[in-house]
Formats: C-alpha cells, structure tokens, sequence
C-alpha cells in the first residue's frame, strides 16, 4: 500500500524549517549513509544531524509525523529513525535501489516502510519526482510542500535528476506493530470504514462491532 498525506507541516512550520537550512545548515555527501550498492547511484547531500539546530528539527518533524492520524492508521508505528533532511541540487539524483532491510546502528530497527516529506513546493524546481516501480508499473509522485508519501521499504524507487532549483525533503523510515503490509491494509481499511461510520451515524452497533473486530485483529497480528 502506497498513501499520500496531506499537510503533515503547516506552512509556518515549512518557512521556518527551510530558512534552517537554508541558512547556516552543514550538509555533507549523501553517499556517508548508503548501502554498498546504493552508494554507486547516490548523489545528494543530507544535513549533518549532530548540528543543535538540526537535531531539534529532526524531532519536531519526527514528532509531527508520528502524531498525524493518517499516518498512524498507515504505519501503526512501533519505532522510528530519526528523519534526515536531503538536499538535491540542479543534476543531483538517486538512481534504483531497495532501501536497507535493517537500520540503526546501536539500536537497529526492521524497515517495513519508507517516508519522504516534501518541503519545497513542486513549483520551484523541476525534476526530482519520486519513481516507484510497483506491479502496475512505474509511479511518479512529487507532492506539495508538507505533503508526506509513505511507502513499502521493500519497493524499488528512485528520485530522478533536478534540472532546476533543488529539492529539500525529509525522509525516514518505519518499523511497524504489523509485519505483514496485507494485514497493515486489512487494519487500515477497516479503520477508515469505521471512522466514517462514526461520522455518519454515531456510535452505534454496527461501530462497536467493526471496532472490536479492528482492536482484535490487530492484537492478532501486531508484534511489540
């Protein structure tokens, strides 16, 4: 399952994070934090995170990612890296590759989905769309500023060249409360249909039976 979210950053919260780094903010060779074989087609540039200004950021971005309720319908997040900030400038790419299974050095954690937060909006630059390679072929994905796709991290993908401009996202990655990306759909469908519901009609019977259904697959399947 593939979802794009809307508005996980206000625009007040985007203008102050972009001036970060657009202003003093350290960024190094992409290549530092890639695999073996991802590092021959990496080339961007990432915030170096032990700046303070930036660690700050990472948890703010993080923490507004993991409380918006869409996303934890999507991912039903046990743990999460810290999020990095990429930067693309004009020829920057990042060929086809599958992100790491494991990450996390000291405290490795599965990765079962994959996040970019887009920060620049789509207007200012051109190239760098998100390529996913998926059984109903290519998809190309570049969202607004503050728009958020979460993917599976098992997905083939790659980010094509910036022509012009540059692209600043924020990127991540999930270990979920449910291996299975089935049973994460089955959860995620059930959850939308019983909010609606609720909207509809209330708490009614039928909302109580589809929540005690929801709540006991996902004790079913979830590992903590």
């Amino acid at each position: 399952m593939i979802i794009c979210i809307a508005d996980v950053l206000d625009a007040e919260i985007l203008a102050d994070l972009t001036r970060e780094l657009s202003s003093d903010a350290l960024f190094v060779d992409g290549r530092k934090t890639a695999g073996w074989h991802a590092r021959e087609v990496k080339r961007n540039e990432q915030a170096d995170g032990s700046q303070p200004g930036i660690r700050d950021w990472r948890h703010k971005v993080g923490e507004a990612i993991r409380r918006h309720p869409l996303f934890q319908m999507a991912a039903r997040p046990a743990r999460m890296t810290p999020v990095r900030f990429s930067r693309y400038q004009q020829g920057m790419h990042y060929g086809n590759h599958v992100d790491d299974p494991v990450m996390g050095g000291d405290q490795p954690l599965r990765t079962d989905l994959s996040f970019t937060l887009f920060l620049e909006s789509p207007e200012d630059y051109d190239g760098g769309e998100l390529i996913t390679d998926t059984s109903a072929g290519e998809q190309r994905y570049k969202l607004p500023a503050g728009a958020m796709i979460l993917y599976p991290s098992s997905t083939l993908h790659r980010v094509e060249p910036v022509t012009r401009g540059r692209r600043l996202a924020a990127i991540g990655w999930v270990q979920s409360q449910i291996r299975d990306p089935a049973a994460r759909e089955i959860l995620f469908d059930l959850d939308t249909a019983r909010r609606q519901l609720f909207e509809r009609e209330g708490k009614s019977h039928e909302f109580d039976l589809v929540t005690k259904s929801l709540a006991n697959l996902q004790r079913l399947w979830s590992e903590i």
